[in-house]
């Protein structure tokens, strides 16, 4: 019974989510796209001919919007899940945290890359501090990475929930990067403790 109330809440909140009906009018897969586009707004990361690698990239909805706005630049999408195709980007279907798929990632990649962005998230417990360590741990990965792949000037944007680890993963951030940013997005849903970790050159 609480289980199929859940249900219904949560259909009640899609429906009445400006966002989601935003997202079917524009084409976009997920409401997410809006984060990533109020990000964009605020700090001027995307423009033509860069190379941008996106990771847990389903079901698309960030990968949708950054081919849009690179044009003729690269685009490689990761996530452990099938994605629909995108036109003109590359899709690996693997765990990011492998190093296989890591060093399959490298292969599309003529140099370094000018972008990382990062949405993933473990599947959610409902113990709020518990998702926030184990997404936390998602964000040091993919910030190690990105570490060793992005320009100098680059650009690093990870999902980031408040908790335990959220102080220390800032700080990880500005070991590595020389500039960062906390921003939550408005159409971030305000229940949510999502906010984005924005950082950029490296160190």
């Amino acid at each position: 019974m609480k289980k199929n109330k859940i249900s219904k809440d949560w259909i009640n909140k899609q429906r009445r989510d400006v966002y989601v009906r935003q997202s079917k009018v524009d084409g976009y897969r997920a409401r997410s796209a809006y984060k990533l586009i109020e990000i964009n707004e605020k700090f001027k990361i995307f423009k033509g001919g860069i190379c941008v690698i996106d990771i847990g990239a389903a079901p698309g909805s960030w990968s949708q919007y950054v081919s849009k706005v690179v044009k003729s630049g690269r685009l490689i999408s990761i996530d452990l899940k099938e994605m629909d195709p995108i036109e003109n980007i590359v899709q690996i279907q693997g765990d990011f945290t492998e190093l296989d798929i890591q060093n399959e990632i490298k292969k599309y990649i003529y140099d370094k890359a000018d972008v990382i962005i990062s949405d993933m998230a473990v599947n959610t417990t409902g113990i709020k501090n518990i998702d926030s360590i184990q997404t936390g741990e998602l964000c040091k990965e993919a910030i190690i990475f990105a570490k060793d792949i992005l320009t100098k000037n680059g650009f690093f944007i990870s999902k980031i929930f408040m908790g335990a680890t959220f102080n220390e993963i800032v700080a990880e951030g500005k070991k590595i990067f020389k500039e960062v940013k906390v921003f939550k997005p408005k159409s971030s849903r305000k229940d949510s403790k999502e906010n984005f970790l924005i950082c950029k050159n490296l160190r």
